[in-house]
């Protein structure tokens, strides 16, 4: 339980940090011996997790505890996915910037490539006109 317990709170630790891809990476490794049903479910409670974790509608606690009955239930019917989970529960999430999704600016012209962009991309000056 211990090991369950620890994947799931790295898991929502990788949702915390932005490192969403990480957590897609885990997560279909874990459930690869489902259906498709179940391959398509865990990751969509991916995406849906980390969107109600940056919004503030969800505790990191409820993820949590979600994602740990989620493994449980997963384990008990494929025990051969515990060297999985235990990667997980042995990796170390680092810090990064964070996600902010749903809230993006651009003020100017230019290129604007997922980022805010204040002000415009001018090419530089001819010291010489």
């Amino acid at each position: 339980m211990a090991i369950i317990t620890g994947a799931a709170a790295n898991l929502v630790a990788y949702m915390l940090n932005g490192q969403v891809d990480a957590v897609r990476s885990w997560v279909g490794r874990i459930f690869r011996a489902g259906s498709e049903e179940e391959q398509s479910t865990s990751l969509r409670t991916v995406e849906d997790d980390t969107v109600a974790l940056a919004r503030g509608t969800v505790s990191e606690a409820d993820v949590k505890a979600r994602w740990g009955l989620l493994l449980a239930a997963y384990l008990a019917e494929h025990p051969e996915i515990q060297a999985d989970i235990e990667a997980v529960a042995n990796s170390t999430p680092t810090a990064t910037e964070t996600t902010n999704i749903g809230q993006q600016h651009n003020h100017g012209s230019g290129t604007f490539i997922g980022r805010d962009n204040y002000g415009g991309i001018a090419a530089p000056r001819n010291p010489n006109d």
